[in-house]
């Protein structure tokens, strides 16, 4: 009893949101080479679990197409930006296991991702698929709007994508401020999801030009994979899911929450060890 007080008195003092270090615009860059890296550290575990990601991503879409319309299955695309975050968490594990020089193991990585930290990503995940279905919702809504009178013209096919794509922009943007770095955070501490989400919402509005760069670099990739009848989904998957975990490692300072007692995470990275003995500063952060 005495041991649960003390542990709930201890999350008490802890912070609200975590600081965060301001990024220069090229940073995602930097985070996409580090993913890269990490895929051609462990490529069998990166293409299978792009594969598998891949293979979802054509069953919807392509299910879309033939009972539906295409209008539906473009919904469905632009939904996915939504649910890619828990797509990733699997892979935020892999990277961790290649820092801390542990063999990557897709079941362990698996598990550690979708048990360990199940009631928190759940939480999150219920999160994303209500903004996903009010998404799926207004999607719908705006094919109302689609020109019907004889041969549309460009002027008003221009006018219809114009306002959808606003549309989506709004909802993308909420989405990706909320998780961009909770993911990573709670599987990196033990943190809970409120506390996730809000660091990650603090941390794009601080650093807006480097996450507009980094969502314009998702986006041209995921459209890349998509030009490509889904098949560049399997290798851009996997750098896109190692690249946020660095970004989220570059940019969260998160040394004030406890680790996770058990787990991958739970044992320190050896920079984050080797920094510690060397009583070295911390990056410049914003609270």
């Amino acid at each position: 009893m005495g041991g649960k007080q003390s542990e709930a008195a201890g999350r008490e003092e802890l912070p609200f949101v975590a600081p965060c270090r301001r990024l220069s615009p090229t940073a995602p860059f930097r985070w996409l080479r580090a993913g890269v890296a990490d895929l051609l550290k462990a490529p069998q575990q990166s293409l299978v679990y792009g594969l598998v990601v891949a293979v979802l991503i054509a069953a919807v879409s392509l299910l879309a197409w033939f009972r539906g319309s295409q209008w539906i299955m473009f919904a469905m695309l632009g939904g996915f930006v939504f649910l890619a975050p828990l797509t990733c968490i699997g892979l935020y594990a892999i990277s961790a296991q290649l820092e801390r020089d542990q063999q990557p193991l897709l079941m362990r990585s698996l598990r550690a991702a979708f048990r360990r930290h199940f009631s928190n990503e759940m939480v999150f995940a219920i999160v994303l698929l209500v903004i996903f279905l009010v998404w799926a919702r207004a999607a719908i809504m705006v094919t109302v709007f689609f020109p019907t009178d004889g041969e549309a013209s460009w002027r008003e096919l221009a006018g219809f994508l114009a306002f959808g794509s606003a549309v989506g922009a709004v909802f993308a943007a909420v989405t990706f401020s909320a998780s961009a770095f909770s993911l990573p955070m709670i599987m990196h501490r033990n943190v809970d999801s409120v506390t996730a989400i809000v660091t990650s919402i603090n941390a794009v509005l601080r650093n807006k030009a480097a996450m507009f760069v980094w969502l314009c670099l998702i986006v041209l990739l995921l459209l890349a994979g998509l030009a490509t009848a889904f098949v560049g989904l399997i290798v851009i998957v996997p750098v896109i899911g190692y690249a946020a975990w660095h970004a989220y490692l570059e940019t969260i300072d998160a040394d004030a929450f406890p680790r996770h007692v058990t787990g991958i995470t739970a044992t320190p990275r050896p920079a984050e060890a080797g920094a510690v003995e060397a009583g070295e500063p911390t990056a410049p952060r914003a609270p």
